[in-house]
């Protein structure tokens, strides 16, 4: 009698990672541009620059087009503010559910419960050849632990949410990623775990995950020296300057740079986009006090502000998780903070 895959109903084919690239393969500017974004925020991470590192873009990717449209917009006002703040856009495909819910561009690019994953892995890999075309360093959060596999080569800044800061595997992936990487504190608001995380992923790891070809194989790591914390509120937000001081205490505890990325949006905004100006001010306003481990910030933006349901007909240029600061909002806050930093 059969015993397992019992309640698997059926097999798809998935694509490798080396058919993908083949296919939308990564141009020598892009590669030059995430190699020298990467060094950047590196730079920016360990206080050799004196930029804020602004991580600024839609909650999550599910209309391409409205995407590229964003990406050319945020280009040009990234150079505006440059000398004051390194701008990378938030590229979002993978979106944790508490329960149930769109999962993101890649599991359901259609937004009909189809689940085309292939067809989600082009158009996420599309969707980022566009942002680097467009002069923009990229950042997502890496939630499938296989994904990353199919655009990491297009990517500048990682990721490790919330939901998966605690989970061992998540380590273990942040540890052998490319680039430099923000782990948020928990959902409830703990600190701690996000900082056992950083720790974590500091070290070697060995993980099962996909080759390049779509092999299964033992990946060994050497571990990322480039990890930060996020705050991004829990049961209360956690940007004012106690907080934000109480989480640097615990990183120097544990032998670790007292470095700092304030996400202005969820719940340090009580997820109200209209209170992340405010948010970003007050955070800005401890770095001129003299918190220099305060290093970045992430603003939840599009093309248009709030958000709306999937279902019926859907407004262009708006989020369909959560609610967003319009773009003009958007543009008018960095090029405050800009003169902020440079007064």
């Amino acid at each position: 009698m059969q015993t397992d895959n019992l309640r698997i109903s059926q097999t798809h084919p998935l694509i490798s990672p080396a058919v993908l690239e083949e296919e939308l393969p990564l141009g020598e500017a892009a590669s030059e541009l995430v190699t020298e974004a990467r060094n950047d925020i590196r730079a920016i991470l360990r206080g050799d620059d004196h930029r804020l590192l602004a991580v600024v873009g839609p909650c999550s990717i599910h209309d391409p087009v409205a995407a590229e449209e964003y990406a050319g917009r945020f280009a040009g006002v990234a150079a505006e503010v440059s000398e004051q703040i390194f701008c990378v856009m938030r590229v979002y495909f993978e979106k944790p559910r508490t329960v149930v819910g769109w999962k993101g561009l890649i599991n359901d690019p259609d937004l009909d419960g189809s689940y085309r994953i292939n067809r989600g892995l082009r158009l996420a890999r599309q969707v980022l050849l566009a942002v680097n075309d467009a002069g923009l360093p990229a950042g997502t959060e890496f939630l499938d632990t296989t994904f990353g596999q199919y655009f990491t080569d297009l990517v500048s800044w990682g990721a490790i949410g919330a939901r998966t800061v605690e989970s061992q595997i998540h380590r273990e992936l942040a540890s052998g990623l490319s680039m430099p990487v923000g782990l948020k504190n928990r959902t409830d608001g703990d600190v701690q775990v996000a900082v056992d995380a950083i720790r974590a992923a500091a070290h070697k790891h060995l993980f099962p995950s996909l080759t390049k070809e779509g092999a299964p194989a033992i990946l060994e790591t050497e571990g990322n020296p480039d990890c930060h914390l996020v705050l991004r509120g829990g049961s209360a937000p956690n940007y004012d300057s106690a907080s934000i001081r109480g989480a640097q205490t615990l990183l120097r505890d544990a032998g670790l740079p007292d470095v700092v990325m304030v996400d202005c949006s969820h719940a340090n905004s009580g997820k109200d986009p209209r209170r992340q100006p405010a948010v970003a001010r007050e955070v800005i306003a401890q770095r001129r006090a003299g918190n220099a481990g305060i290093r970045g910030i992430m603003i939840e933006s599009h093309l248009s502000g709030g958000r709306q349901d999937v279902g019926g007909q859907l407004r262009y240029g708006v989020s369909i998780t959560d609610a967003c600061l319009g773009f003009a909002d958007t543009r008018a806050l960095l090029h405050q903070l800009a003169a902020t930093l440079a007064a």
